[in-house]
């Protein structure tokens, strides 16, 4: 095994923090914008589930260069940043941040939409006439009985956020320490032809992925058996 210079070691340190920061921030805005989802017959429900689905589909390249115009000193956002007396989100942790929580909701929204879909209008109904609070029958009822899909979407976050380039390199650029993680490390190794290194990074994303969809195959196998 090739030893690891610093600089490998940052962005193996710095993928892991933004991925578990990208998770946190996806939970605490997935799960109202997903029971929202699930419980509404407003007209706004299509365009705003497709809205939030659009990364499925976009290409990274295309989403990552739009954050990139408005993250921007002449975009919106970064207009705003500079007004407060903050520097340009742009090429910094914290545009990276922004950037993987837009580009990784899907993962985190759909799975708990269908969680809370799931859990059916019964159990709302007995809440109610036990006089609940909408509060207390969400964090009472529902989100105990959809744990399955809390797990899954925290993982297909995590994991979907570790496996970023387009987004990343767009709006962070490749710069070591500060906003170079695995995938654009991979892509500096292979462009300076160290393949070995590079081989042992991506061997080892290629094994976490593939860890990830056999733990939530088994995770959801029980699910099921309880549904079914």
């Amino acid at each position: 095994m090739p030893a690891f210079d610093s600089e490998t070691l940052s962005a193996i340190f710095l993928t892991l923090k933004l991925a578990s920061l990208t998770t946190l921030c996806l939970l605490v805005l997935a799960l109202p914008l997903a029971w929202w989802l699930s419980q509404t017959r407003s007209a706004w429900r299509s365009p705003v589930a497709a809205l939030l689905s659009l990364p499925l589909v976009l290409p990274p390249a295309v989403l990552g260069f739009y954050l990139l115009v408005a993250l921007g000193p002449q975009g919106p956002m970064g207009r705003l940043t500079t007004a407060l007396g903050w520097a340009p989100l742009t090429f910094s942790f914290g545009g990276l941040l922004l950037g993987s929580v837009i580009y990784s909701m899907p993962f985190a929204v759909q799975p708990l939409q269908r969680a809370f879909e799931s859990v059916g209008q019964r159990p709302l109904e007995v809440a109610a006439t036990l006089r609940a609070s909408p509060l207390d029958t969400f964090f009472s009822v529902v989100l105990p009985q959809s744990v399955p899909g809390l797990l899954t979407a925290a993982i297909l976050s995590f994991a979907h956020t570790v496996g970023e380039f387009g987004v990343v390199l767009m709006i962070g650029g490749n710069i070591p320490g500060q906003t170079r993680v695995v995938s654009t490390e991979i892509f500096s190794l292979v462009e300076s032809m160290d393949y070995a290194r590079a081989h042992w990074l991506a061997g080892g994303l290629l094994v976490f992925s593939f860890a990830v969809l056999v733990g939530l195959h088994r995770l959801q196998r029980p699910f099921d058996r309880v549904t079914s």
